[in-house]
């Protein structure tokens, strides 16, 4: 049975998922600050993407993504979470559908990706934050 400081701390770090979510299809790069830690390890490779600290990768996905799409949606569900005191250990399916910029006639073309993130969380001062992030491919379709 679950205590009342593990259902906090689940609701807090569903808030932080979401909160994630937001901030990348609002193209909101600085609401990230309150969802990373400073020193974050933050691994996009699987997807194509890069891999570095948090400065690093925040720089490289608001040069990229407006460039790459007009739009996008994050919809991240079922998350399995380990929780162990001040740490947390969490895997995440991604759904994200978005629409590709282009300069061809017609429909646009949508990208859909289906994706883990698996994150390693610690409690800070200022909540819980994600200090590593490593996505886990899953598939990707143009359509």
């Amino acid at each position: 049975m679950m205590d009342l400081q593990e259902m906090s701390d689940r609701l807090e770090i569903q808030d932080l998922l979401a909160r994630y979510s937001h901030a990348i299809d609002r193209n909101d790069w600085d609401a990230l600050d309150a969802v990373f830690t400073a020193d974050a390890r933050i691994d996009y490779t699987a997807a194509g993407g890069i891999a570095g600290d948090y400065p690093e990768v925040k720089t490289w996905l608001a040069a990229i993504l407006p460039a790459a799409f007009s739009m996008t949606q994050h919809l991240a569900a079922t998350t399995q979470l380990d929780l162990d005191g001040d740490s947390a250990t969490a895997r995440t399916i991604l759904f994200n559908p978005m629409v590709v910029r282009g300069e061809a006639e017609g429909e646009p073309q949508m990208l859909f990706a289906g994706l883990w993130y698996r994150d390693r969380l610690i409690r800070t001062d200022d909540g819980w934050r994600i200090s590593e992030r490593v996505e886990e491919k899953g598939y990707t379709k143009v359509l």
